[in-house]
Formats: structure tokens, sequence, C-alpha cells
């Protein structure tokens, strides 16, 4: 029973549905995978291991008397640390904010209470989560479990280092321009940024709304080892909550699909000089899905340049407004210097400029919504690059620069609301890296079909890690 941690949420669900281990034989295993190995990482900043084992306790008497079970009862999982816990910190990566409290859980903590997860504690982000690497004064740096100089990725680093080093199978985070993405291709986990609406969002210790732009592009979404677990844990974040106005009640599963899914496939750089085992690596994944009966076809996409443009103009205005002022009181000198990286990276707009750059949003939208008609799934780049170390963004604003132009794919999809996943594929210069699958809106189960036919050809890397260690 002491390698429980290794098993994937539907393996630990249905496990302690049939009784042939308990909750608390999970918790136990997954905390001491925790105790062992989070001390050199930091991935997990909070440590709820005691009300954690108090939870499987009273989840075991509920399968010893025959209750009614969620889909995940019992599962360990993690929630970010910019996303509200009752009664605990929502600090943001930032000392300052640590004082604030949360007076309720979030719709994505209640939905996986409701569903008998269990948090067994609250993973690490940069300060105001807007760095693609984790580390920050309040916490420190969380560590790449491939590899302790590497990048674990950003903003959801805490949750992709944790995933990838089997504390636990279901680890929340969320996404405004890349937050999930960057850390499972960092760190060899799979991930699915779903459409605007999917799943709800709030925070109950938000003073203010959020931007509009930021509204539109910011999801929550969960990092996880293995697809069936995004899959999974994504349709229980999904449960309607009143509290978020862009929530949609649309079915999880779509109407089907003609046969053969037609595939578009792209590896067009738009002028970034890719690293050539990320383009081998792209052909390796449209081989794996044309050997699952995919029908791939290498086309061109509607606009990709001018989405992640759109991004960096409109996105920084509104990422100056709203978290500047907080960053320049609050923040370190990394993350002021960084931010002032950001200013540099496209056209300073004004309040005129950035009206007409949300107008804009609305063809660059439509287009792809046509295109992905008459095909469903795009099989993309995600990073143009290989894994990077973990301050490079901090070293200027040229590898700043580097690090958004690479994934100008990532930004782009944010900026149109579209869902995608991140899957691995293999290893890059000897760190992990992943594709990208960009679907329909609300079409988040294609996406996933796919990344498990990928997933079926690759294995799971984190395997791999652990075989090796």
């Amino acid at each position: 029973m002491h390698e429980l941690w290794r098993l994937s949420a539907c393996e630990l669900a249905e496990g302690i549905r049939d009784r042939r281990f308990t909750c608390v034989q999970v918790m136990e295993s997954v905390l001491g995978r925790v105790q062992a190995r989070n001390p050199a990482l930091n991935a997990i900043v909070y440590d709820y291991s005691e009300q954690a084992l108090t939870q499987a306790r009273a989840a075991d008497r509920h399968v010893a008397e025959g209750h009614l079970l969620g889909e995940m009862h019992g599962v360990p999982v993690t929630i970010k640390e910019n996303v509200d816990v009752r009664g605990t910190p929502t600090p943001n990566g930032v000392p300052a904010l640590e004082s604030i409290i949360a007076p309720d859980d979030a719709p994505v903590v209640r939905n996986l209470r409701n569903a008998g997860a269990i948090v067994i504690g609250r993973t690490n982000t940069p300060e105001v989560s807007m760095r693609a690497t984790t580390d920050n004064p309040l916490h420190g740096r969380t560590l790449n479990p491939w590899h302790a100089d590497a990048s674990p990725g950003g903003s959801s680093g805490g949750a992709g280092a944790a995933a990838a080093a089997g504390f636990g199978p279901v680890h929340h985070g969320n996404d405004i321009g890349g937050s999930l993405r960057f850390p499972s291709f960092a760190c060899g986990v799979a991930t699915v940024k779903p459409t605007l609406g999917r799943v709800p969002a709030y925070n109950p210790s938000a003073t203010v709304e959020r931007g509009l732009l930021a509204q539109l592009m910011s999801v929550q979404g969960v990092i996880c080892r293995e697809v069936r677990d995004v899959d999974l844990a994504t349709r229980v974040l999904s449960a309607e909550d009143p509290r978020d106005p862009w929530w949609v009640p649309v079915p999880f599963d779509g109407p089907p699909d003609a046969q053969p899914i037609n595939v578009a496939f792209t590896r067009d750089a738009h002028g970034y000089p890719m690293h050539p085992e990320i383009g081998d690596a792209l052909a390796r994944a449209a081989g794996f899905l044309s050997d699952a009966g995919y029908a791939v076809e290498e086309i061109a996409t509607p606009p990709i340049l001018e989405a992640a443009r759109c991004w960096q103009d409109i996105a920084t205005f509104e990422i100056e407004a709203t978290l500047g002022p907080l960053v320049r009181e609050h923040g370190s000198g990394t993350i002021q210097r960084i931010f002032g990286y950001y200013r540099e990276l496209g056209e300073l707009v004004d309040e005129r400029g950035y009206r007409e750059g949300i107008a804009a949003r609305t063809a660059l939208t439509r287009a792809w919504n046509v295109f992905l008609q008459d095909h469903p799934l795009v099989l993309s780049p995600f990073l143009m690059r290989p894994t990077y170390a973990w301050d490079y963004d901090a070293r200027g604003s040229a590898q700043t620069k580097d690090l958004f132009s690479a994934a100008m794919y990532s930004l782009a999809t944010n900026f149109l609301s579209l869902p995608c996943g991140v899957v691995p594929i293999g290893l890059v210069d000897a760190l992990p890296a992943g594709v990208q699958l960009i679907g329909r809106r609300y079409r988040e189960d294609l996406i996933l079909g796919a990344m498990q036919a990928i997933e079926d050809r690759v294995g799971v890397l984190s395997h791999r890690l652990w075989d090796e260690a």
C-alpha cells in the first residue's frame, strides 16, 4: 500500500469505491511522498496534512456506511495559492498579502470538495502570478523535479512540479497567458486550458473585479500526470456556481463528430527560430494521431501572430493598469524589473487602442471559429524552444521577449478564449517537452481524446522520472 501515491485519480477513486484500499491508506501514502520530496522541491507551500488525514478518516466512514460517493471521493488534491480556500491565506506570492484570509471557498475548491476530493495543501506561484517561472519572496523558489536549474514553469509551477513529483494525482492551477501549460510543458505533465465559461471562477476575498480582458482570458483548470485524470477533474471543476456570471451550462460531451476527425497540423513558427527537436516532436505527434485514426493535414491556420501581439499590446495595458500599482508598492525588485520588460514587449496602447484591440478580438475569434468547423482540432507548438533556466525571464528584456515569442501559440489562444491542452511528447535537451492541441469552444472532450491518443504512444512521462530517480 506504500506505493498508492503512484496511482492515477481514476484508479484511486475506483479502488476506494471497491474497498480495495482506504482513504487513509491513500492519504498516508501521498503525504509520505510529499514529506520525503517536497522539502527539496518547494512545490507545496501550505501543508494541510493534519486536516487531510482527519478528512480521510471521515471519508472512510462514509464508505463504510454506504453513502453515495462523489467522483473523486478520497482523492488528494492541491490548490494553487492564488485561489481562495476558506479560512486560509490567499497571498498570490506577495508577502504583504498573506494577511488576506479567504471567507469562503472559490468555486473550483467547492466543486472538488463536493466530489469528495481532499485538499492536502497549496502550491507555489510567482508574485501576482505573472511570470513563466515560480519564485517569490514569501515562499521562495519551486524546483523542477527533472533538473534543479530548470524552470518548473509558471505561474502554476508549484502545481506542475507537484504533479510530476507524485504529490497526488490532481493539482489545481489557472491560466491567463499559459500558466497551466508552461508548467505542463516544463514538468512533463498534462493539462487542458478550458473554454471561457466552462469552469466557474471567483475569489470571495477579492475586493474589486478583474479587468475585462482578464475576465475573458483567464480560466481555471488542473495539471495531472495522466490525461484521464485531467478529463475526470475538469468535469468535476465544471459544475455550476452562480457566483461566476461567465459560467455556461454546456454539456461536457459534445455531439459525435464525423469520422475521421480532421486535425489541422501547423509548425509555422512565424519567424521564430524553432528548435529542430520541437519540430521533430510535432511531426511525431502528428504521426501518432494519424495512427490513431485522425485525418491529419498540414495546413495554414487563421492568424496566430496577430492574436499573440494583441495579447502583448492589450493585456499589457490592462495588467499595468490593474496590477502595476500593487507591484510597485509591494513587489520585489525582480518582479518590478520584469514588469518593465513586459512593457517593452509590444506597442504601448492608450484607452482607445485598448477598446479597439478588444473589438478586433471578435474578428480574430470569428475566423478561428469558422476554421474549426472543418478542422475540429489543431495540433500546434506550445513552446518553440526547450525548457528554460529557472531565472531566464529575469536575466533581461531580450530573454523575456524570447519566451513570449516562443510561446506565441499560448498567448494567442488565451486572447481568443479557445480551449487547448498540452500533453508530453518526450524529452528535448534532456528535459520534458510537449505539444498543444487547440479545439472548438466547449469541445474539451475532443481535445482530451486526441491527447489520450498521444499519451498512449508516449507513455506517462512522470513514470520515467520516478524509475530513473
